[in-house]
């Protein structure tokens, strides 16, 4: 029943529209052959998304090998159901990195298991100030998300998750799921609103915040749990996925990398750590 209702919100988040295509332009940054996939920064995919550099998945077809970092491509990005992935690659030429760097200091290193996460402050969709203490006493479950990603197998797919441990953890109120818009530009508290409102409403231990006027704090919050994102302000957005789960006391107990992760992995490590702490 609950893979039948991951799969129900992956088909609504697509809008029950079948398999779409789009023609995409970009430069690989970096070939990860573990998971056969590329980090390209593209352009803008008209209809579809805005520029930013993200991971696309080959077709199984296509040879990893043939390509490198700072080759000029273009490819088709196709969609069906849940899964997105790159066909068609063709090389263009050299192309031209962009200047990515890492936007966190010192002060934001990552933090190990075990460690004990800062407090952070952001907004509600109601424009409430909310405070990472305000749920202490509580287990987190927090992922970072962002309204413009249309991607179905990243931010869209992070929600559906954690609607489904929603959902599983529906009758305790021992944990809360919180996402965390890292965009503090556009993702305004409304906008927050207009694009999750009716998840919180089926269920009131998802929290959706907005670091609209936080920066400090979302660079503190993501950087402390190794999720990193750049070039909001340039609008042409890059970042990486982590979600982790954080005790009553704020002590990371485990990561989730990426957006591949099993939502019934997640059930489980959640439902080990309540039986624990009961």
């Amino acid at each position: 029943m609950k893979k039948l209702l991951l799969t129900i919100i992956l088909l609504i988040l697509l809008d029950c529209s079948g398999k779409k295509s789009y023609p995409v332009r970009g430069t690989i940054i970096e070939v990860r052959k573990g998971t056969n996939e590329f980090l390209i920064h593209h352009d803008e995919i008209t209809g579809f998304m805005m520029a930013m550099t993200m991971p696309f998945k080959l077709a199984d077809s296509l040879d990893i090998n043939r390509f490198g970092i700072g080759d000029s491509i273009k490819f088709r990005l196709e969609i069906k159901e849940e899964k997105a992935f790159a066909a068609s690659l063709q090389l263009l030429g050299e192309g031209s990195l962009p200047e990515l760097y890492n936007i966190w200091d010192d002060e934001y290193t990552p933090i190990e298991i075990g460690g004990i996460f800062s407090n952070a402050t952001f907004m509600d969709m109601d424009s409430n100030t909310v405070s990472l203490s305000d749920s202490d006493g509580k287990f987190r479950f927090i992922s970072y998300i962002f309204t413009r990603c249309p991607m179905p197998n990243m931010c869209p797919a992070v929600v559906a998750k954690n609607r489904y441990l929603a959902e599983t953890f529906s009758e305790t109120d021992e944990i809360e799921f919180i996402m965390i818009s890292f965009d503090y530009i556009f993702d305004t508290p409304s906008v927050m609103k207009s694009n999750y409102g009716s998840h919180t409403n089926l269920y009131p231990n998802m929290k959706f915040y907005s670091s609209f006027g936080h920066l400090n704090d979302i660079f503190m919050l993501a950087g402390q749990s190794f999720a990193s994102f750049w070039g909001v302000d340039e609008n042409d957005i890059g970042h990486t996925l982590r979600s982790v789960i954080i005790d009553p006391e704020r002590r990371l107990m485990n990561a989730f990398e990426g957006t591949d992760w099993r939502p019934e992995a997640a059930e489980r490590d959640i439902r080990n750590l309540l039986k624990t702490y009961n």
